[in-house]
């Protein structure tokens, strides 16, 4: 497992989200070449959602075969089924309405008006019921090996819905969690754990803008995960932070390359 993050510093954040695009393809492509299939966490917030706009606009994006990919999210806000502010219905507006999914394999996070009601607990069960229905004897313990998860870095340094100092950081045993009385609305979420997201083979921090620019520089200097808890994701292949130039403005330029064009 690595834990030293690469860093690429792009001009801006459309370019951000287009070259992290051109990025994801690649790796779908490469995941289903070698194995069949790849499987994606998804994130959502403004970072996340433009990543996925910027697929869904990409002439490239029908390189990668829908049908065999395997989509997963990294948190939720417990909300009724096609809320707005649920990560899955931004994602659908996004993506996944454009592109030929196979039904089966996307695996959004259970919602308030659903199988388990108004109950965050038993929705975090049963997700991480699927998730470790869905592993195999080679993955890394209790979910898929993720060829991809994806993360949006908050203002406070926060990811999934892992904010500083809540329980919900601190968690070592269960893969999937409920967090309730999260800094910002809607206060009711439900999320991967660190230990989940060190599952993944590759794990991509998105940070764009400059109210983003404290939490990477907190982030990235040594901080502890449970005050920043970006800090405690990784992935135990590579771990990639995909930045623009305003969330990296606070960095010290000997942590990356030459801003991309």
């Amino acid at each position: 497992m690595t834990r030293t993050p690469q860093l690429v510093v792009h001009r801006d954040k459309e370019l951000m989200a287009e070259a992290a695009a051109a990025r994801l393809i690649t790796h779908v492509v490469d995941a289903q070449a070698a194995r069949g299939h790849a499987s994606l966490v998804l994130t959502g917030g403004r970072n996340g959602n433009g990543l996925l706009a910027a697929l869904a606009a990409s002439p490239a994006r029908d390189a990668v075969d829908w049908r065999r990919v395997d989509l997963w999210w990294g948190d939720e806000r417990f909300l009724p089924e096609g809320d707005p502010e649920r990560n899955v219905t931004q994602a659908r507006a996004a993506l996944l309405d454009a592109v030929p999914l196979d039904p089966g394999r996307v695996h959004p996070m259970p919602a308030s008006d659903g199988p388990w009601g108004n109950d965050p607990e038993a929705a975090a069960e049963a997700y991480a019921a699927e998730l470790a229905a869905a592993a195999g004897h080679h993955d890394h313990g209790r979910v898929p090996d993720f060829d991809v998860l994806m993360l949006g870095v908050g203002p406070d340094t926060h990811v999934a819905s892992l904010f500083p100092e809540l329980p919900a950081v601190r968690e070592t045993e269960r893969t999937v969690v409920a967090v309730h009385g999260a800094p910002k609305p809607p206060p009711t979420r439900v999320t991967l754990t660190l230990p989940a997201i060190r599952a993944a083979r590759e794990v991509w921090l998105l940070a764009a803008g400059e109210d983003k620019a404290n939490a990477a520089a907190i982030a990235l200097s040594g901080a502890g995960e449970i005050q920043a808890p970006a800090v405690g994701a990784y992935g135990w292949s590579r771990t990639l932070w995909l930045l623009d130039g305003a969330a990296a403005s606070q960095l010290p330029r000997e942590l990356y390359p030459q801003a991309s064009a």
